[in-house]
């Protein structure tokens, strides 16, 4: 009788962790990651990009990158937090990448958060990583300005600055500058022509920009 009640316990503190993995934002996107894992694995020691659509929706960062061992796993509109909260232990740390380009914190602010929240967040994945993957490089690439989110710009400016300025001393971390590239020539103002048509995200000449700013980083 005892053993079945442990047994019980057992199955329902299972069945509870299972719910609450599948109730946390775009579960469905990391079921299928997950699925693709089960199916090939990355190998050890590549070059992971994670973070929202920006990477999500970066559909040839593999072939722009063909002879780098490259891991795309962008998730939705995910914001910063959500990353700290749920994701990595899915999609970050399982690969053990050498690697790891962040991409995330616009949504946050698009939400109403503060640039310092964005910030405090950051610095919570910083030492994270830091602790389980002490080896690995960490770049973060600049909260971009979109062009329909002019309105937060002061809030993009705060978490970029605090950010930047956070990775100054600290070993294997580097800020990337993927903003100032999205000006349009001889101006402070976006280049409306790189984004796709809700002035959000990016269109295959703003990931050209990228990429030229990213390729000796990612080589």
């Amino acid at each position: 009788m005892k053993a079945k009640l442990i047994l019980l316990f057992l199955l329902v503190c299972i069945g509870s962790q299972l719910h609450a993995q599948a109730g946390f934002p775009f579960d469905n996107e990391i079921r299928d990651f997950k699925h693709q894992d089960s199916l090939k694995f990355p190998p050890k020691n590549g070059i992971l990009f994670i973070g929202s659509s920006s990477i999500r929706k970066w559909t040839d960062l593999e072939q722009r990158f063909p002879n780098e061992p490259i891991i795309r796993r962008g998730v939705g509109g995910c914001e910063l937090w959500q990353v700290v909260d749920y994701y990595t232990p899915y999609i970050l740390f399982p690969y053990q990448p050498r690697k790891i380009f962040i991409y995330a914190g616009e949504n946050d602010i698009a939400a109403g958060k503060t640039g310092k929240f964005v910030f405090d967040e950051f610095q919570k994945l910083w030492e994270m990583i830091n602790k389980k993957l002490p080896k690995a490089t960490i770049y973060f690439m600049s909260v971009k300005p979109s062009p329909s989110r002019v309105k937060f710009i002061g809030e993009v400016n705060i978490a970029n600055g605090l950010i930047r300025s956070y990775l100054k001393n600290k070993k294997n971390s580097i800020f990337i500058d993927v903003s100032t590239v999205l000006y349009a020539p001889g101006s402070t103002t976006v280049d409306n022509s790189l984004f796709e048509g809700d002035l959000l995200h990016l269109n295959s000449k703003g990931y050209d920009k990228w990429q030229k700013v990213l390729e000796p980083f990612v080589r």
